[in-house]
């Protein structure tokens, strides 16, 4: 039984620091090994230059693959980063960003993700990551 996007936004808001809520993110959809989440577009997130910045990024995959890797358990279990790798492929200004995080193999102790991190309405990723995550709990 994968979760809704409606329980998937109570994870987020019962389980993250308020520095992560602050990001905004919103999930848009769950299945049974995946997740979309939005993270919108804020001036606040910017870097110099007015692209956003890679740590909010980097913080909305991380974030984002917590919720895939629940999806696929069917439910949140504590768990823990081991290990993340992003690459930056174009800036992303004015737009809102996607966040399409794939449960690539789920294991008892140790889930792996892909994520691709896409501007709202472009054609290619702004950003790809791969997360290792230690699974803690039952």
């Amino acid at each position: 039984m994968t979760l809704t996007p409606a329980e998937a936004d109570t994870i987020l808001a019962d389980h993250f620091a308020p520095w992560v809520l602050a990001l905004g993110l919103t999930v848009l959809e769950t299945g049974d090994r995946h997740a979309v989440l939005r993270l919108p577009w804020s001036d606040a997130l910017a870097r110099d230059g007015g692209g956003l910045s890679g740590q909010a990024l980097m913080a909305a995959a991380d974030t984002a693959t917590v919720i895939a890797v629940s999806a696929a358990r069917g439910g949140y279990g504590p768990m823990t980063t081991v290990q993340q790798s992003t690459s930056f492929q174009r800036p992303v200004t004015g737009a809102d960003v996607l966040i399409d995080v794939r449960v690539t193999k789920l294991g008892k102790r140790m889930a792996f993700a892909d994520i691709t991190l896409t501007a709202e309405g472009a054609a290619e990723p702004a950003a790809k990551a791969s997360t290792v995550y230690a699974l803690l709990g039952p």
